[in-house]
């Protein structure tokens, strides 16, 4: 087994699909929004509710570190870049976009880092900045390949090309193309519906963990995308604002992990490694 394959199963565990990741990197392009404030709180409330992993920015790991120790630690996932796209995304007109690598995977695995993720952003109608997004996706992937650091990409449609970001055509192009560029994991916007994102997991040669994006109306509603993400047979969810800003985060966290669970064990037990 690969030194890639040891570290995607500390937030695998063994399994493909059932995953359940909480992102905290938001502060890093939004400020510090309602529910990120007490970061070392928040985490320790991930850890304690058993998350498979947690996405976080270098600086929060360096200072949080102590939050994340736990007999049953999460694997941590680093951020390695920031971008412009997020806000409104229709409100995105070309040659805005822009992207910047933060930090190299080196410096995240000597923080602790299990795994990176990095940006992958088309739709901006601007060739340059998306020609920087391929070779910079493939310079951090050749040295995630070198170092046996798992890469995830956040592939993403953003800008005056994209009508509707979830529209299937473009996730399908996207999460191809990290694939393409050497991800070993993507983490991409829901489409919607079952059946839509039934056809863009089964299309992609690598594990897809969908984004919960903006908060929901309620912690229900976001617990019934869960269960539709899982019954598309996605490798599991990355969620963020609809965990740390819900009305009582160990609950839906729970929740979230029963609607997974559920749904794994429907599925007949697969063989092999991850990658």
């Amino acid at each position: 087994m690969s030194a890639k394959n040891l570290r995607l199963n500390r937030i695998f565990h063994g399994r493909r699909h059932g995953v359940l990741v909480v992102a905290f990197d938001h502060p890093l392009v939004l400020g510090p929004i309602p529910g990120t404030e007490d970061a070392s709180g928040q985490i320790r409330r991930f850890v304690k509710a058993g998350c498979d992993g947690i996405l976080l920015s270098l600086g929060i790991l360096r200072h949080c570190a102590d939050a994340l120790l736990a007999p049953a630690m999460p694997g941590i996932i680093a951020r390695i870049d920031w971008s412009t796209i997020w806000g409104a995304p229709e409100s995105i007109t070309a040659k805005q976009a822009r992207s910047r690598l933060l930090a190299r995977p080196e410096e995240a695995l000597r923080l602790g880092a299990d795994a990176v993720v990095t940006y992958l952003v088309v739709g901006t109608d601007d060739s340059e900045f998306e020609a920087e997004e391929i070779a910079r996706t493939a310079q951090v992937a050749r040295e995630c390949e070198l170092l046996g650091v798992p890469l995830m990409v956040e592939s993403l449609a953003r800008g005056p090309k994209v009508q509707d970001y979830r529209d299937p055509k473009w996730i399908r192009q996207h999460t191809r193309l990290a694939a393409e560029l050497g991800a070993d994991v993507i983490k991409t916007d829901y489409t919607g519906n079952v059946a839509s994102m039934g056809a863009v997991v089964k299309d992609c040669p690598i594990p897809v963990l969908v984004l919960g994006g903006s908060r929901m109306g309620s912690d229900e509603e976001a617990a019934q995308t869960v269960r539709e993400i899982a019954q598309a047979a996605a490798a599991g969810v990355v969620f963020g604002r609809n965990v740390f800003q819900a009305t009582d985060v160990e609950g839906f966290l729970a929740s979230a992990r029963a609607a997974l669970d559920a749904a794994e064990g429907q599925r007949p037990a697969a063989s092999g490694s991850l990658s």
